[in-house]
């Protein structure tokens, strides 16, 4: 009786194995993805459309995906790449992906870019997709920097066209300031949304060249050419032309100044424009951050999205079909249409919304360099002191000198130099 209770237990045992077995082995073959994304617009909803497109084109492929909101992921990423990532991860171009890749935590995709013809098509975005010679990015879309702006406030504060020249701009916020609305929006909470007023000024007073030289740590905080970014910046601050208590707000509740009217202008990427209602989309425009000095080229930031493929990933094959079939003309251009972004691909249709379509042009007609953006072109830890400093800086404009001291002692301790 005991024999036969053994056996049958051993069976039973067997069983629950192999079941458990299939479990894992399916579990395994799955390509999982994690993909960071916001409440601002759509941006889930045109991952699951693609993802969906993606599914029905190859049934035999099982895609786990996993959305995780942006501040979220940022900290976890490293984590994932280190110990046990997902197959794919979506992430950002230039530094930020070169990162990973000098740690050896990223596939290399080099293949991928001769096999599947991106050299060609995506030939602008390459060099931020590169790392020592070597490909490690699938690139989807990209965007222009610029401001958004009320047409309807600018019309009421006796504004006449958009401002082309810094002298222009500074007419202008004054005037919206006497007609009683806020000039600038600016979610300073979210410190990175600062760093794009830094980015913007030093390359419109300093030029491309200098602010490269910059991001690698080669020039110190104490120039006086920083400095004069900063003054610059100082003026705005100083004259109240940001909306008030601006460290109080995230871009995710920024979006109200502009649908009420309460202010009238934002610097930001063309990915916003998801957020704007259709309410007021007949009223919103669109400008090229304007002129500081004539004589410096004009450049402009046109941070990538991407997708990556990390070097522990389990199911690579699979890993790689996706990102082959998202790299897609088409595919390409329906993701930066739902994001408000651009099409990064050369073979993708140009933008039909008007804001993507000035934005379109104006990287197209970029004569100074384009910039990835103050935290994806700089080293990350640097990035995150310099984007503190910037929240200090916006609190305390007087304390401006002190604050490039300390950001100084922080580069000769980060670059040795």
């Amino acid at each position: 009786m005991i024999s036969v209770r053994l056996r049958r237990l051993a069976h039973a045992s067997i069983a629950a194995a192999l079941v458990a077995g299939a479990l894992c082995s399916t579990a395994a073959d799955a390509a999982t993805l994690n993909v960071n994304v916001s409440a601002r617009g759509n941006q889930r909803s045109t991952w699951q459309d693609a993802f969906d497109k993606f599914k029905k084109a190859n049934p035999d492929v099982d895609l786990k995906v996993t959305y995780i909101t942006e501040e979220a992921y940022k900290v976890q990423m490293g984590g994932w790449l280190a110990t046990d990532p997902p197959d794919i991860v979506s992430w950002h171009d230039g530094e930020r992906m070169a990162y990973y890749a000098q740690r050896g935590l990223l596939e290399d995709l080099s293949s991928d870019w001769n096999k599947n013809g991106w050299s060609q098509q995506y030939a602008s975005v390459k060099e931020a997709s590169t790392y020592k010679g070597k490909q490690y990015a699938a690139p989807l879309g990209y965007d222009a920097y610029g401001f958004f702006y009320r047409k309807d406030l600018f019309e009421k504060a006796g504004i006449k066209g958009e401002p082309k020249t810094w002298d222009e701009f500074l007419d202008a916020s004054k005037k919206l300031k006497a007609s009683g609305v806020a000039p600038i929006a600016v979610a300073a909470r979210d410190s990175w949304t600062l760093a794009a007023w830094f980015d913007y000024l030093d390359l419109r007073v300093n030029g491309n060249a200098f602010h490269q030289q910059l991001m690698v740590g080669e020039i110190p905080y104490t120039d006086p050419r920083v400095k004069k970014v900063y003054a610059a910046w100082k003026t705005l601050i100083d004259d109240h032309y940001f909306i008030d208590n601006a460290l109080s707000y995230d871009l995710d509740s920024i979006a109200p100044f502009l649908v009420n009217g309460k202010a009238s202008m934002m610097l930001m990427g063309t990915f916003f424009s998801a957020s704007i209602p259709a309410s007021i989309r007949p009223q919103t425009g669109f400008f090229r951050f304007p002129v500081v000095d004539a004589n410096v080229p004009m450049a402009e930031d046109g941070p990538v999205n991407v997708l990556l493929i990390p070097a522990k990933a389990k199911n690579k094959a699979d890993a790689r079909k996706l990102l082959a079939f998202m790299e897609q003309p088409q595919i390409n251009a329906d993701l930066a249409k739902g994001w408000g972004q651009l099409p990064s691909n050369s073979q993708s249709a140009e933008p039909e919304d008007e804001i993507s379509k000035v934005g379109f042009q104006t990287l197209a007609n970029t004569k100074g360099g384009i910039a990835q953006f103050y935290d994806r072109d700089m080293q990350k830890e640097m990035a995150d002191e310099g984007m503190k400093a910037m929240q200090q800086f916006y609190s305390d404009p007087s304390q401006l000198d002190a604050v490039l001291v300390r950001l100084e002692a922080t580069r000769k301790r980060i670059y040795k130099k």
